[in-house]
């Protein structure tokens, strides 16, 4: 018979034999404090401005950018290290939006989840201080270019307040960039799908008039509390929200249908919100006008998606970008809501894709970098290589908008050098081992 002791041990023993092969696997280190002072030379560089340099040199020192431009123009004595990339591309750290890297890790399994909190309007639920920083996720994004993101709640008619993170970092007050950068508002749908002896027609929704109604009570009452004087009594869901009435945050309205964008911009008009920018946006071409008119950006839903009615082109998505660049709009490009976590690492693609479907390859390259940056509010830190920019930035021995060419070699967060590692690259190389198969001297793909 066994005893309490025996058992006892049985336990541990297994507990620890479970736990074992976990401990194979190491977070990367966040990267020291740049103490050396960096210069590139010999890349092509794409600026995120419009701009490229070929044969370019881009120094930094302290995590701060203070040269860009020739090689031949620069004093290579005034820099400690030399990284030469000549044939290689040089890029801005590409911004994932609308995501929720880092407050999920395994979707089956609901203690992994932290995206969503209890109640309907909860502007005051602050996403940023749930990122996990040791989520294995981020490392396997950051290995394609990516290097910040807009970590995003879910859930309710307002989800929360989005905050903006660097994917490098001890913990979250380290990685935070932007504690809040705006509050997210599920504008609800004004239509739906009514299926009857085989044919399907679109039917306005009953219940609209009425969430628009709450939605529209809510918000004036929180301009009403915003320009009030401040009393006795705090309400934390409108000091929240605050900051829309004073153009310092965003107010991120989650749509896709012409007539729902439409009543978001009147909306924003008659309650003096100073920025929006719709989230999804698939018929946002058609109002084209009216969001310009009103300075709202677009952050557009994935281009790796089917049409929404049969009537569009198949490949309607793949044209969104070009459509809304071509009237004038400020496009990102973002991942969409459901599987955030793997559809992450494949921004680059998708604005690989935008740019065989009509545009440039720096209108391209801004929808990652410069565009979302002025979204969220960070382009006085990010987005673009420019002097005074923090050193986020990275090289690829090949087009990194391409995935069979996306190859990074070195990559850098404000000035700090990053371990391009991660889990996935580590069961590439062991399962390689495994079965005979030639181990790679380089790391391995991660698309």
């Amino acid at each position: 018979m066994k005893t309490a002791k025996h058992i006892l041990n049985s336990t541990c023993a297994a507990l620890l034999l479970s736990v074992a092969p976990l401990s194979t696997w190491a977070q990367p280190t966040p990267g020291p404090e740049q103490s050396r002072s960096i210069l590139i030379v010999g890349a092509t560089a794409h600026l995120g401005t419009g701009d490229v340099l070929e044969d370019c040199a881009v120094g930094f020192r302290d995590g701060e950018i203070d040269y860009v431009g020739r090689r031949f123009q620069v004093n290579q004595q005034k820099y400690d290290d030399i990284v030469d990339a000549t044939g290689q591309h040089l890029y801005p750290g590409f911004i994932v939006t609308n995501t929720t890297l880092g407050l999920q890790e395994i979707g089956a399994v609901r203690a992994t989840q932290d995206q969503y909190e209890v109640g309907t309007f909860r502007p005051n639920v602050r996403s940023v201080i749930a990122f996990n920083t040791d989520s294995e996720i981020p490392p396997t994004v950051r290995t394609n270019g990516v290097m910040m993101g807009q970590i995003t709640p879910r859930g309710g008619v307002v989800s929360g307040s989005s905050g903006v993170v660097h994917f490098d970092g001890w913990n979250w007050e380290d990685a935070a960039m932007k504690m809040v950068d705006g509050i997210h508002l599920n504008w609800p749908a004004t239509h739906h799908r009514h299926r009857s002896d085989g044919k399907v027609d679109l039917q306005r929704r009953k219940t609209y008039d009425r969430q628009k109604h709450e939605i529209e009570r809510f918000f004036g009452e929180a301009q009403a509390y915003a320009s009030a004087r401040p009393g006795s009594v705090v309400d934390v869901r409108f000091e929240g929200m605050r900051g829309l009435y004073d153009g310092t945050l965003c107010l991120y309205v989650h749509t896709n249908d012409a007539r729902a964008i439409t009543e978001a911009v009147h909306f924003k008009r008659d309650l003096g919100i100073e920025r929006m920018a719709i989230v999804g946006g698939y018929d946002a071409y058609l109002v084209a006008d009216l969001l310009r008119e009103n300075d709202v950006a677009v952050m557009l839903q994935s281009v790796h998606s089917l049409p929404r009615f049969a009537d569009d082109d198949v490949d309607l998505p793949f044209k969104l970008p070009k459509l809304l660049m071509d009237e004038g709009l400020t496009v990102a490009l973002q991942v969409d809501k459901r599987m955030t976590e793997m559809n992450s690492r494949n921004l680059p693609f998708y604005a690989g894709t935008a740019r065989a479907y009509g545009l440039t390859e720096e209108q391209a390259i801004q929808a990652v970098t410069r565009n979302p940056a002025r979204i969220l509010g960070i382009d006085d830190q990010v987005g673009t290589l420019e002097r005074g920019k923090t050193a986020t930035l990275f090289l690829s021995e090949g087009d990194a908008l391409d995935m069979r060419t996306n190859s990074l070699t070195h990559a850098w967060i404000e000035g700090r050098e990053i371990d391009l590692d991660n889990r996935q690259r580590q069961l590439y190389r062991k399962f390689q081992t495994k079965y005979g198969a030639e181990v790679l001297d380089s790391p391995a793909p991660n698309n």
